[in-house]
């Protein structure tokens, strides 16, 4: 694993394509990656993802305690915390709002359509996380039981959680979602668009083990 100071500045190249690509505005969205120690670096709370230096992240204990750093941690730390907890081999949680899977959580719509070879590789289905109230248990809550079977997650009316075992598959994961997001509502818009086929399906499935 890189050294702490190689993974802040990655960590802020991460925000910095969010922001840029639009999976965020202002301030929004939050980022975090576990360490060797098992503490966490976090994005600060009030600070756009498009603008942070090392300086401004929070390193925590896995109890959420401030270990370093001036600022104050996301108010969504809870949520971090919890996917870690539930899995070991996580090392690294983007939360983000892309238009327009940020969409289909605001439609609670879960994408479950068999289209896209990469996104059955790559995330299987995305289902949704009911609502909870940002900051508060509720959403670590109800994030919690989609974990152990699933790469993402739509937030009910809030956004997109990815995760992964660094910070690169985590992002690269929110990006996937997007995507999907964007060709499943295009298809909606056009008659006969086709699904894989069960066996495809099954073809794709055993890939992704692999892989």
């Amino acid at each position: 694993m890189a050294n702490k100071d190689v993974l802040k500045e990655y960590l802020c190249e991460i925000g910095k394509r969010c922001y840029n690509k639009n999976f965020v505005a202002a301030n929004d969205g939050n980022i975090s990656i576990k360490l060797a120690s098992g503490n966490i670096l976090i994005t600060p709370t009030g600070v756009s993802k498009g603008f942070m230096s090392p300086d401004m992240l929070i390193e925590l204990n896995q109890q959420g305690k401030i270990v370093e750093g001036k600022l104050k941690p996301s108010t969504e730390t809870k949520m971090h915390l919890r996917v870690y907890r539930e899995d070991s081999n996580i090392g690294a949680v983007v939360h983000a709002h892309p238009p327009y899977a940020t969409a289909m959580a605001v439609a609670n719509r879960e994408l479950n359509k068999k289209i896209l070879p990469e996104a059955v590789i790559t995330l299987g289905t995305v289902p949704v996380a009911k609502y909870g109230t940002p900051s508060t248990d509720e959403v670590p809550e109800s994030v919690a039981e989609y974990i152990e079977n699933h790469n993402a997650v739509l937030l009910e009316n809030h956004g997109v959680l990815t995760w992964g075992s660094d910070l690169k598959e985590a992002y690269f994961r929110m990006e996937t979602v997007e995507f999907y997001a964007r060709i499943t509502y295009l298809i909606s818009e056009l008659e006969g668009a086709k699904e894989i086929s069960p066996q495809n399906v099954k073809k794709l499935i055993k890939l992704r083990e692999k892989l």
